[in-house]
């Protein structure tokens, strides 16, 4: 939180920026999203949360197509809501009690920011 970048009245942008990736040793999708307020160009409020989903051995294994692992974007989407929705309640935990608690995350379609599969290499 940066206080002294918030003004009382004027125009807020909301820039968000989502991305993943893959621990294949561990099995781990891993999303991060980063949501920053801004007033004027500067931002006042920065919330940034990362979030690990172990995949099953036998789900994992589905994924492997020729020497490739393909993840799907609507998985990606659901764990991105996931996260999304994590960081709205740890948004509002950590703004009780401060003048940045009346800001909240919107809803957001992020499937709409998600529109290809991810494929990643993988070496057995």
């Amino acid at each position: 939180m940066f206080e002294e970048n918030h003004l009382d009245k004027g125009k807020i942008n909301l820039q968000t920026n989502l991305s993943y990736g893959l621990n294949t040793e561990e099995r781990d999708f891993i999303t991060s999203i980063k949501f920053t307020f801004e007033m004027k160009k500067k931002p006042f409020i920065t919330i940034q949360l990362n979030c690990n989903f172990e995949i099953g051995v036998e789900s994992f294994n589905d994924l492997v197509v020729d020497g490739k692992i393909i993840i799907p974007s609507w998985f990606i989407a659901h764990v991105a809501m996931i996260t999304v929705g994590s960081s709205r309640g740890i948004l509002h935990s950590k703004t009780e009690g401060t003048i940045f608690n009346k800001y909240s995350l919107p809803t957001r379609n992020v499937a709409e920011m998600i529109p290809v599969d991810a494929i990643f290499d993988y070496k057995y």
